[in-house]
């Protein structure tokens, strides 16, 4: 019965040093996310539906694909977008991405509106989910795409780029 009684009491304490024995638990260190998100504020010079211009800088709007000023549509998006900027403080929070050497950037109002959202919402500019994930599909007006043909074409790959024309 000691012997029996000595197993089981020799047996648990074999569990423990067994659990105590476990490899040590390595932690990985990763690098920090960079925080450091380039932001650029300041009054914007509009060029296009799509592109505004900022102490400099050249910023494709993010995730939106407006009519070419000689598109239809087109000078009627720059001065929706004009009308949306004027006499504000634009924040472009940029990517690093490049689209035909203007830097890509999410652009908010003051009051935190994005400026993609709002002109699709107005019907100015069609969302490209190809670059926006859908995440503006839901803005669009019933008739943006007849009437913004042509920049729905380009989206399918139906209309070449004007620098190849």
């Amino acid at each position: 019965m000691l012997r029996m009684l000595f197993r089981l009491l020799m047996g648990r304490h074999r569990r423990r040093s067994r659990s105590l024995t476990r490899p040590p638990v390595v932690v990985v260190h990763l690098p920090p996310e960079p925080t450091d998100d380039r932001i650029l504020r300041g009054q914007c010079w509009v060029v296009d539906g799509d592109t505004i211009v900022i102490e400099g800088t050249h910023i494709r709007i993010a995730g939106i694909d407006a009519p070419e000023l000689d598109h239809p549509w087109g000078k009627k998006s720059k001065w929706a977008l004009v009308q949306m900027c004027k006499g504000q403080t634009i924040t472009a929070r940029l990517r690093p991405d490049l689209s035909y050497d203007r830097v890509v950037a999410e652009c908010f109002l003051p009051d935190g509106r994005d400026l993609a959202a709002e002109l699709v919402r107005a019907g100015m500019a069609l969302d490209w989910p190809k670059f926006s994930g859908g995440k503006y599909r839901h803005l669009e007006t019933p008739d943006a795409r007849k009437r913004m043909w042509r920049a729905a074409a380009r989206q399918r790959g139906k209309l070449r780029p004007q620098s190849e024309i």
